[in-house]
This record gives C-alpha cells, sequence and structure tokens, in this order.
C-alpha cells in the first residue's frame, strides 16, 4: 500500500504534500546502485533498458532479437520524498524464484509472472514489479535481485563477422497503414501507441514510459515478412472487441492478464504473435486499435 504524505499548516489542517522533482533526486547515484546508466525520459521517468542479449529464444524457427520480446526494463518516477519503480523482467524458468525471492526479501513488489509469447525455445517468463522508497535502496534491491540471473548489465561486444540484417521492411508504409511513426532499434522496427485517457495505481498516475502505452514490433524475417509481437492496453470492454479483430486477421493471441494489482480503471494486457507479409499483419493490427481508445498520432 503507498504512503499518503501531508503536512501540517496552521489551524491542524493537512494538505497534501507536494511530489518531488526529478531534481530533487541524484540519479547518477541511482544508476551507480543498479549497475547501469539510465535515461531520462517525459514525464519525469529515468528508465533503464536491460536487454536478454544472452538468451537465444526462438518462436516456430524465428530467431528472436531482444528488441522484439526479450526487453527488460524499470522506470523510476518521483513519488513523495522518495520514488516509485515499476518494470518487467524477462526470465528464464530457473531464474524466476531467486529474483523473486530477493526481491521481496528487499521490498520489491512482484505483481505479475507470465509468459508472452508460445512455443518459445527455451520457454522465457516476465514479472512485473512494483516499489516505492528511497530510489538508491530500490535500485540496489534490484540490482542485487538481477544478479540471480545472468541478465546483463552491459552491451555485448559488436562481433565483425556477424550475420547480415535481414531485408529491410518498408517501414514507411508500415507507418501509413499504422498511422503512427515507427523507430528502430536493434533490427526490430518498434512503434509505441499511447493510450487516450489516463492510468493510476493505487493513486498515483501511470505514465506511458512506465507500461501504459501499446507496443506494436515487427522483426523482418525476409521476402516482405515480419515477425510481431507486442501487447495491447486495454479497458474491459476493449477485450472481446481486440481478441476477434486479431484472430479475424490471422494474429495470434498469446496471452492475457493483469500487469499491476490496484490500477483503476483496471487494464488488461493482449499479447500477440504472427509471422508473416508485414503489410497485412500491420492492417490487422490497425484494425484491432480502432477498437481502442488510443491517443492520435
Amino acid at each position: 500500500m503507498r504512503t499518503t504524505y501531508a503536512v501540517m499548516i496552521a489551524g491542524s489542517v493537512l494538505l497534501p504534500a507536494l511530489p518531488a522533482a526529478a531534481a530533487d533526486i541524484d540519479w547518477a547515484k541511482v544508476d551507480q546502485a543498479l549497475g547501469k546508466p539510465g535515461a531520462n525520459q517525459p514525464g519525469d521517468i529515468h528508465k533503464y533498458a536491460l536487454p536478454r542479449t544472452d538468451l537465444h529464444v526462438t518462436v516456430d524457427g524465428v530467431t528472436i532479437k531482444p528488441a522484439l520480446a526479450l526487453g527488460s526494463w524499470l522506470a523510476f518516477k518521483p513519488m513523495g520524498t522518495g520514488a516509485m519503480v515499476m518494470g518487467d523482467l524477462v526470465l528464464a524458468e530457473d531464474e524466476i524464484n531467486p529474483v523473486m525471492a530477493k526481491l521481496l526479501t528487499g521490498g520489491v513488489a512482484v505483481t505479475a509472472v507470465h509468459n508472452h509469447l508460445l512455443r518459445a525455445q527455451p520457454p522465457t517468463f516476465y514479472m512485473h514489479v512494483n516499489g516505492e522508497g528511497d530510489p538508491v535502496k530500490l535500485a540496489t534491491t534490484l540490482h542485487d535481485a538481477l544478479g540471480a540471473s545472468k541478465t546483463p548489465f552491459t552491451a555485448p561486444a559488436t562481433v565483425a563477422s556477424a550475420a547480415p540484417a535481414a531485408p529491410e521492411l518498408d517501414s514507411a508504409k508500415l507507418e501509413q497503414v499504422l498511422g503512427y511513426k515507427a523507430t528502430l532499434n536493434g533490427g526490430v522496427w518498434q512503434f509505441t501507441v499511447p493510450r487516450g485517457d489516463a492510468t493510476s495505481d493505487a493513486g498515483m498516475a501511470v505514465p506511458p514510459a512506465m507500461g501504459m502505452a501499446i507496443p506494436i514490433n515487427f522483426q523482418p524475417t525476409g521476402d516482405g515478412k515480419a515477425a510481431i509481437t507486442g501487447d495491447f492496453v486495454l479497458l474491459a470492454s476493449e477485450v472481446t472487441p481486440v481478441l476477434t479483430a486479431l484472430r479475424a486477421n490471422g494474429i495470434e493471441v498469446t496471452a492475457l492478464h493483469n500487469h499491476m494489482l490496484d490500477d483503476q480503471p483496471r487494464m488488461f494486457f493482449v499479447h500477440f504473435w504472427a509471422n508473416d507479409d508485414a503489410v497485412k499483419l500491420a492492417q490487422g493490427l490497425r484494425a484491432a486499435l480502432d477498437k481502442v481508445n488510443v491517443a492520435k498520432s
């Protein structure tokens, strides 16, 4: 349960204390505790990317790039006199309980453990976390917990003889169909679609950078095809229409679950997978987005 911060003024009236400003937190100390630098993002968010470059995972014969579906992340936001942290940790099966034990001992909550992909070899799991308090202490706990996994804290060395990238997709066409701009990251075209409404968790606003935007990722697989995955962030009333639209367009639904414990309104996350003509898949995803209250690009 979150702490309510208050101050006493004349007449013994209690007013909420102002939230901490990002400038009040020494992010360099948080970076040091976590073991890698983070990046400032809109909404006073300080975020860490922790791709599982050590994992070699395939789905239906497609080798999954970390940017497609193996990207752990942690996002800190100033709150009260400290910070709130949320994140999603990509773990191998034998890492789940060692990581969870260290998180719980250190006071960081585990809010979900589940799959995002089907038929992954080896299987991968996703652990959602939530904590609040001193950001350096939170970062220390998270670093120690991730130490019970093989999560890399440094980028892998570049190999000059690495295989050439898959043929380029027509990203402009994908942007035209989906209606949003794409970013190329690690050989994957990534779209981020914000919702058109707001969500809070235990009364604290949860911005898009903390997992409330809809990520859609395209990994080229050759001949204009792409493997796609991501997750739709949905109200209960949107779940069935989105499931129906995805299935009608040949896109497999791989998971339906929650990521938070006390979100208002209650949000549901629908993960998906397909490997087919990239433009055809974009049209199917657009049909699903049309069922969702998304922000206009």
